[in-house]
């Protein structure tokens, strides 16, 4: 499958690449950053900025498939340039996706559509968080993402051939080093999650390339490693961070069990969790 990349310089868009050339893909990749240094004969690197809707357009023709990752990834200075940059780089990616015929496509969402680790006072209704949660963002960035998800509603109504899958990744990360050297207090609007990076990529090209026929049109998808990346028991750290948040009845969280539910994953894509993908 010939796979347009966006963001394939970022951490998780270069195991993204990595991974998908591993499978037999031949690959597109996208950056507005470049060049890069990986020589594959089934890789071909564009400098593109993809704000530029013709730019985009000719850089995915002929792909297959598109894997889109490229965003600003914080609020930065909480102002305009991280919602306006990220929610034009979307439309253009999918409304492209639409005119060029590209009917499989997974695009970067996050846990951030969720009042989290950015938001003023975040806010939990229940753990663990799956994605009947809803989404009251209070800052650019997780607004920009609850955008495209909107935009992939949207594209689909009209374009109802495309499957979009929109992935709400949690903090992506080599291993756990970083995560579990944060202070438990510190960690408590992130709720202790990450994702390894090798895994989400495992995700994304599992929400173009799996075809069983088990959901169409547009979905969204928690994608979360199942456990906290701390040693502190989930029970005691629900009690004392967030004592007034209920568990959902028949769910368990404690142990090191996440606050996340990520089974729609496991269900519709297959997905689950690995700390070591690459190398398996």
């Amino acid at each position: 499958m010939k796979l347009a990349i966006t963001g394939c310089n970022g951490s998780v868009g270069k195991q993204v690449v990595l991974l998908s050339l591993k499978l037999g893909h031949s690959v597109v990749g996208i950056d507005v950053n470049g060049p890069t240094s990986l020589t594959d004969g089934n890789y071909m690197f564009h400098e593109v900025d993809l704000r530029v809707y013709e730019d985009t357009l000719r850089v995915l023709q002929g792909c297959e498939g598109i894997i889109h990752l490229a965003a600003f990834p914080s609020p930065r200075d909480y102002g305009v340039s991280t919602h306006n940059s990220n929610v034009v780089i979307s439309w253009n990616v999918l409304r492209g996706a639409a005119e060029l015929g590209i009917t499989r496509i997974a695009q970067a969402s996050s846990v951030n559509v969720v009042t989290m680790v950015y938001s003023k006072e975040p806010h939990f209704d229940y753990f663990p968080i799956d994605e009947d949660h809803p989404c009251l963002p209070d800052e650019p960035y997780g607004l920009s993402k609850v955008i495209c998800e909107l935009q992939a509603d949207t594209i689909v109504r009209r374009y109802p051939t495309m499957r979009i899958a929109s992935l709400r990744l949690h903090w992506s990360v080599p291993d756990k080093t970083k995560p579990r050297s944060l202070p438990v207090d510190k960690a408590k609007n992130d709720l202790w999650g990450y994702v390894k990076e090798e895994s989400a990529a495992d995700a994304f090209i599992l929400a173009v390339t799996q075809d069983d026929g088990k959901w169409s049109g547009h979905e969204a998808f928690f994608i979360v490693a199942p456990e906290t990346a701390v040693e502190e028991d989930s029970r005691l750290l629900r009690e004392r961070f967030w004592p007034k948040v209920t568990i959902t009845e028949g769910k368990d969280v404690s142990g090191n069990k996440g606050f996340f539910d990520c089974g729609k994953a496991q269900r519709l894509l297959g997905w689950v969790h690995r700390e070591s993908f690459l190398e398996e």
